[in-house]
């Protein structure tokens, strides 16, 4: 159905009717859909993947919210560089003003637990120390992860699964005004001949078309585009890079939003680290590296966390530092180089090289994933990835070269080095904090290619404070809102369990926005 074809006059072209159309069932879908029908609105709530929590629910399930919404502000336009206006990164600070209550609020449906602790921002800008941390660490009833969703695999320590219970209560509390839907794709906004927003258009599991009237409003909480190739290709200089956790994310709310004439915002910055590839091509997603804690820029010397490995490009060289303050967001982008001689990104793959003690150490890998039909989790002792294939094993330096087709001397010149810094306890090449780095001396050494990998995407449809979707000359696109990894706010660096608390905050505005509307009809 042609997104461009007025239907305002004709309403037997629609199959069924809401007031308030809600596209994507992951946290910030959820609570877009809880806040429209607390405004007495009917709600379809469309998920097209077989599952609802999309990524959300394989994070961390850290909410970021402040006790100090001026602070969070100051600090939130030094982390975007001017790359956010003003008013929205305002509406996020006040929106995380209220997250510790809200959380609580959700959190009481399901009788769940919530801790709630200071934990200061990422970088050392002003309003740092502004921030609080809320968790859902208890759901009574969801001891684990493996029984209440199958289908997802996140680190142990990972509470954003009992988050997404904890949503997944509330909009079944509301069942009598929110109705959900799985396997229906949204493919094309239907509109009037004024752009404004009527209805979505979906493809059933079956292959049907389905016309939905929005009367009131469309939030698109769709996610980003982690999963769509093309897109990645254009918007971004290096490739390929992997997606973390799900091929759901193929970025169909910006191509919607984009048919309406959206403009687009952050499409180069995304979340991520690095991680190794599954041989299996039927395993469809990264597979991240151990994530290991976080560390605040000016206290390198506190850091005691060793981190068993080193990354090395195609030539055996090392070329970043693999422990920066936040590695699961920012270690991806030393991999952007390109080399314009050879034509060749040359740290694409890269290596990860550990010794027999680093092996011993900790499980290297970190499966995560939302996705039906996977079932792979890391060994503890890093070997049964040894005999799959990820991992290959090295008895001497020399085997690890012609296993990187590199040469031996500049190998074992790169383990020399790397093992004289550790000596020093000084990493003056790059900069890894002291308590980081272990000696990798111990044969056999062990080798895994390594590609960058996207775990959100922060790009899509430009909005103002009140979640609106604007066009590409500053107008708003009428009925038409955006919530959650959907053009986030974050268009430089972000901030820890920031993404969590933009899908409640904007999920809400964008929820409460779109129901206070009159019916079109």
């Amino acid at each position: 159905m042609n997104a461009s074809v007025p239907l305002a006059g004709d309403m037997s072209a629609f199959d069924q009717s809401y007031d308030v159309v809600v596209v994507g069932y992951g946290f910030a879908g959820a609570r877009a859909a809880i806040a429209a029908a607390d405004q007495g609105a009917t709600v379809l709530l469309a998920e097209k993947a077989p599952t609802p929590g999309g990524i959300s629910i394989c994070s961390g399930g850290s909410m970021r919210g402040t006790r100090n919404a001026d602070g969070v502000f100051a600090y939130l336009k030094a982390t975007n560089a001017g790359r956010t206006p003003e008013d929205v990164l305002r509406a996020l600070a006040d929106g995380m003003a209220h997250m510790e209550d809200e959380v609580k609020t959700l959190a009481a449906t399901s009788n769940a637990t919530v801790d709630i602790k200071e934990m200061r921002g990422n970088y050392p800008f002003p309003g740092v120390e502004a921030f609080l941390d809320s968790k859902v660490t208890h759901v009574p009833g969801c001891d684990d992860l493996e029984t209440t969703y199958p289908h997802v695999m996140a680190r142990p320590s990972a509470n954003g699964w009992r988050m997404f219970k904890v949503l997944e209560d509330n909009v079944a509390r509301r069942r009598d005004a929110i109705e959900v839907r799985y396997e229906l794709a949204a493919e094309r906004l239907i509109a009037n001949g004024h752009r404004e927003v009527l209805g979505v258009s979906f493809r059933t599991k079956d292959g049907g078309a389905l016309a939905v009237k929005a009367r009131r409003g469309v939030v698109l909480a769709c996610g980003g585009f982690e999963a769509n190739e093309g897109m990645k290709r254009q918007f971004w200089e290096k490739a390929p890079v992997l997606t973390a956790t799900s091929t759901a994310n193929t970025g169909d709310g910006i191509r919607m939003a984009q048919d309406l004439g959206a403009d687009l915002w952050h499409m180069w910055h995304y979340h991520g680290s690095y991680g190794f590839k599954h041989p299996d091509t039927r395993y469809p997603v990264a597979i991240r590296v151990k994530r290991l804690p976080d560390w605040f820029p000016g206290e390198e010397r506190n850091v005691a966390v060793p981190m068993c490995w080193i990354v090395v490009d195609q030539t055996g060289r090392r070329y970043m530092n693999e422990s920066t303050p936040y590695t699961q967001d920012t270690t991806h982008r030393p991999m952007e180089h390109f080399d314009t001689v050879r034509q060749v990104f040359p740290r694409i793959p890269s290596y990860l090289i550990y010794d027999e003690n680093g092996r011993k150490m900790y499980q290297i890998g970190a499966p995560t994933y939302n996705q039906r039909g996977l079932a792979f989790s890391w060994s503890l002792d890093n070997l049964r990835e040894v005999e799959l294939g990820i991992i290959k094993k090295a008895n001497s330096i020399d085997e690890l070269a012609n296993i990187l087709h590199t040469q031996p001397l500049v190998l074992r010149a790169t383990l020399d080095r790397w093992n004289e810094l550790c000596a020093q306890n000084c990493d003056s090449d790059f900069g890894r904090p002291p308590g980081t780095m272990t000696r990798l001396d111990t044969p056999p050494f062990y080798v895994g290619e390594i590609w960058p990998v996207v775990s959100n995407t922060q790009g899509g449809p430009v909005h103002n404070a009140h979640q609106q979707i604007m066009n590409v000359f500053g107008e708003t696109i009428p009925r038409l809102y955006a919530a959650g990894e959907l053009g986030s706010a974050f268009g430089f660096l972000y901030l820890s369990g920031g993404n969590l608390a933009e899908c409640l905050v904007t999920g809400k505005i964008a929820g409460t926005e779109a129901a206070a509307l009159r019916a079109w009809d």
